[in-house]
């Protein structure tokens, strides 16, 4: 199974100039890829040849309809090898096929999206005050670094790709260092779809040598980074001394609200999906659970029905809703949170433990966790447990829910299960979150944008207006006037 693969590095397919290292499959712990690290070095390389290539008439000279021409090309080609990235992507990080292939299918449709946004694209003729004609338009920034976490690679380094490509940027990109490949991939994929060299590179590695490199650099005019709120404040810092532009979709901690009047199958199957699909390792994973006291018992009795039908096994197989955590290191921080919620006086009702048998012995396998009896200031409801562990919490007044819900640092994502209409505008507006899915859970789509408020991050993705994220303003002033402007002839 084991590969040695090499990066597209300022132009060029080989290996970067740091130690080898292998990436693991986290259902067996088998070797999948050996490649080697970036360095500083190499990033100041990618970059400063990213600086010339993006003001070649290769690139720069490309009227918006041909850069979309290649987008579309990028989507083409990603489709015609679907099979092969879902399963490169299931090695790379243990999701089970089934969510690995839609995820492959959203890094298609996300590039299409710009592609028509790109062609479409449209710069402004403002309303004149005076004797000119004034006009807005918006010039790609430079080189753009992109930095991508290991949970949903290809779907998050396609909503950072394709916006920065679209707006006629050169892209530096650095995959999380256990799952490089699909940004590796995808870099191939451009290539052929007629990107010119030196466009992309992808520098594979740890943050603390390349991310902070690709931040600091002078030529880096923006970062778009997906991953822990810790690393993107400190992004944050680093991109303050330049005046530098960010996008950052950090952690979550988000609450589902179940009324009295919710459709009862809706939202336990709702609340399973939000929390357990991606085995929990999800930025608006919804691990806050607050049911109607009114109807708190018979959902507690329908969702642990469902939990216990979980299928937790091999992600090969297409039968599998649950694969393993990322690696065991994880799968100890996610045991770290269980064992705290018990010590904070919480009940386990399912879970809590490693799946038994000989298929899980190799692998970082957790069951589906469902915890009550705790308050929400404890810390397991409290802080990101990035994992499969659900707390279910009883609520009876909406002031109170409310205040409970939002006593949080994070604001990503909510949901609410109701049928009435007022409810869901109500709690809605007064939830803190960039998104509120309402009886439903975990739907995107790539023209809507996405991103969070408070300790979950700033700016947006996704959207139409997702390519402006990756230009810069500037104003045109037309005179018309005939006659000289008259303070000069004074």
């Amino acid at each position: 199974m084991s590969e040695k693969i090499q990066t597209l590095l300022a132009g060029r397919w080989r290996d970067a100039s740091g130690p080898a290292y292998t990436t693991e499959y986290p259902a067996d712990g088998s070797t999948v890829a050996t490649l080697h690290a970036a360095t500083a070095q190499d990033v100041d390389e990618a970059v400063q040849v990213a600086e010339q290539a993006r003001q070649q008439p290769a690139w720069a000279g490309l009227k918006r309809h041909e850069r979309a021409g290649i987008l579309y090309r990028i989507a083409s080609g990603i489709r015609a090898r679907g099979e092969e990235l879902a399963q490169l992507q299931r090695l790379d990080n243990g999701k089970p096929i089934n969510e690995t292939r839609a995820l492959v299918a959203s890094a298609a449709g996300t590039f299409q999206f710009f592609a028509s946004a790109c062609e479409t694209w449209e710069d402004t003729i403002t309303p004149a005050r005076g004797d000119y004609v004034t006009m807005s338009v918006h010039e790609p920034l430079g080189v753009v670094g992109a930095i991508t976490p290991w949970n949903s690679p290809i779907a998050s380094e396609a909503q950072k790709l394709a916006p920065a490509l679209a707006a006629g940027c050169a892209v530096v990109f650095k995959p999380a260092e256990i799952t490089p490949r699909m940004a590796i991939e995808l870099a191939r994929i451009a290539e052929a779809a007629g990107v010119p060299p030196g466009i992309i590179s992808v520098l594979p590695g740890k943050g603390s040598v390349v991310g902070d490199a690709l931040v600091k650099h002078p030529l880096i005019k923006r970062i778009a980074f997906t991953g822990g709120t810790n690393v993107g404040m400190g992004i944050q810092r680093l991109a303050a001394e330049k005046l530098m532009p960010t996008s950052l979709e950090l952690g979550g901690k988000s609450p589902t609200i179940v009324c009295a009047d919710a459709d009862l199958d809706h939202a336990v199957a709702g609340v399973l999906y939000g929390i357990f699909s991606s085995s929990g390792e999800s930025c608006i994973a919804g691990s806050r659970a607050f049911i109607h006291a009114s109807v708190y018992d018979a959902f507690k009795q329908r969702l642990l029905a469902g939990v216990r039908s979980l299928r937790v096994g091999d992600p090969a197989s297409e039968k599998t809703q649950m694969g393993p955590l990322v690696n065991m290191g994880h799968r100890a921080s996610v045991e770290r949170y269980v064992q705290m919620g018990r010590d904070e006086g919480g009940t386990v009702l399912f879970g809590g433990e490693r799946p038994q048998g000989a298929d899980f012995d190799k692998g970082s396998y957790y069951l589906p966790t469902v915890i009550e009896g705790l308050p929400n200031s404890a810390r397991m409801c409290q802080e990101e447990i990035f994992g499969p562990v659900l707390a279910l919490l009883r609520w009876s007044d909406e002031a109170d829910l409310l205040a409970q819900c939002n006593d949080n640092v994070y604001g990503l994502a909510a949901g609410i299960w109701t049928r009435d209409y007022k409810t869901v505008w109500r709690l809605g507006s007064a939830l803190q979150t960039g998104t509120v899915w309402v009886n439903t859970y975990k739907q995107f789509s790539v023209s809507t944008p996405f991103g969070g408020v408070k300790m979950s991050g700033t700016g947006r993705e996704k959207g139409r207006l997702g390519i402006l994220e990756y230009t810069s303003q500037k104003s045109y002033y037309w005179g018309t006037n005939e006659a000289p402007i008259a303070w000069s002839m004074a």
